[in-house]
């Protein structure tokens, strides 16, 4: 008698079921390595390979544990069972997807979108994500730059914090030296000398083409509220001023620090736009809108009749008790912009420098008293 000969009753010696599973492994093991079925392909079913090979489907079973055991093959829930690459193959595949380091100041205002962006970007092209947080504080920023740079990044895409004693402009040299491509996202440098590469919302466009919105809507007097302290308020004050300076508008401008905007405050800007005779104001950021919408709403305005509002940023715009008209920033197309402008340069390091520019566009709402056109029927 063979030692896999049927024993009467339909079982085999245990010596003979145990060699007659691991023949069959070795079997599939070896078709798996041919190339008989590539990687990521599903295999044949239990029931099919117990045909094939002459055995039994609790045979396979046991001889399909083992490749899983080894990593050749993964059984999913009520798919099949799939050919993995080799181990061997696997790292090199990983060790071959770019590695990007991403640092923000935030995760949870104004930059998840763009990170959604920066994900879409790098994982189109294959490329793996590391993501640190700075807390808008130096010299967190500085370690988590360095927990980056030591984990083998090949490349950075970085919000820099501004909260730092080091000039701003020094810094940004600095960046722009690290042994690893960078790029800027939503920060930029002032000095036409700085050589970082970025990609930023064009800010000055979007307050500029807010004026224009509302000074299209009749208003002639606008006003222009801001948040000090913000990387974004430079550039907001310059477009407004141009927009109102090429159209002939008259303007006011009130504006204090971040954690002095409060309902007060908001009254005191309020009473000055009305003492100026603005019928409109353009506000950096959303919070400061709604705060002059409850405000003008303390002093007897209505907006948008009295008073059009239209706020800058568009992340909390839509929640006002009035739904604020508001720039918003391309966030999503910004992370990924950076995202594909990084992988370029890990590509082709001799490209000419980018420093991009995308323009926010404008959401209608009803604090503006806009009149939106009926859809086409």
């Amino acid at each position: 008698m063979t030692p896999h000969a049927e024993q009467p009753g339909g079982s085999l010696p245990h010596q003979a079921r145990d060699l007659k599973f691991r023949e069959l492994a070795a079997q599939l093991r070896e078709q798996i390595r041919d190339g008989s079925w590539p990687p990521g392909s599903r295999m044949p079913t239990e029931l099919e390979l117990a045909r094939s090979s002459g055995t039994s489907v609790s045979t396979v079973r046991r001889a399909v544990d083992d490749l899983v055991s080894e990593g050749l093959v993964s059984r999913r829930q009520g798919a099949g069972t799939f050919i993995r690459a080799a181990p061997d193959e696997a790292a090199a595949r990983a060790a071959s997807r770019p590695l990007v380091g991403v640092l923000v100041p935030d995760t949870t205002f104004y930059f998840p979108r763009v990170l959604q962006g920066i994900e879409e970007g790098l994982s189109a092209a294959g490329a793996r994500l590391l993501l640190a947080c700075s807390g808008y504080e130096a010299a967190r920023e500085e370690k988590e730059l360095k927990d980056l740079l030591d984990a083998g990044v090949q490349g950075l895409l970085l919000v820099p914090t501004l909260n730092r004693e080091e000039p701003y402009e020094r810094y940004l040299r600095r960046l722009a030296s690290l042994e690893v491509p960078n790029v800027l996202v939503e920060r930029r440098a002032t000095s036409l000398g700085a050589t970082n590469e970025y990609v930023c919302s064009n800010h000055e466009a979007g307050a500029y083409d807010a004026v224009r919105h509302l000074a299209a809507l009749g208003h002639r007097t606008i006003g222009l509220t801001l948040r000090e302290g913000s990387p974004t308020t430079g550039p907001v004050r310059h477009g407004f001023h141009q927009a109102i300076a090429e159209l002939g508008c008259t303007s006011e401008e009130f504006s204090a620090r971040r954690e002095e905007w409060s309902p007060s405050t908001a009254d005191r800007c309020v009473a000055a736009l009305r003492d100026a005779g603005a019928t409109a104001a353009v506000c950096f950021g959303d919070r400061q809108a709604i705060l002059l919408l409850a405000a003008a709403r303390r002093a007897g305005l209505t907006v948008p009749a009295d008073l059009a509002l239209v706020a800058y940023d568009d992340e909390i715009a839509d929640l006002a008790e009035v739904p604020l008209t508001a720039v918003a920033p391309p966030k999503h197309q910004l992370g990924r912009t950076a995202a594909e402008l990084l992988l370029g340069r890990l590509e082709r390091p001799d490209l000419p420098s980018h420093q991009i520019l995308l323009r926010p566009g404008i959401t209608v709402r009803a604090s503006c008293g806009a009149v939106r056109a009926a859809p086409a029927g």
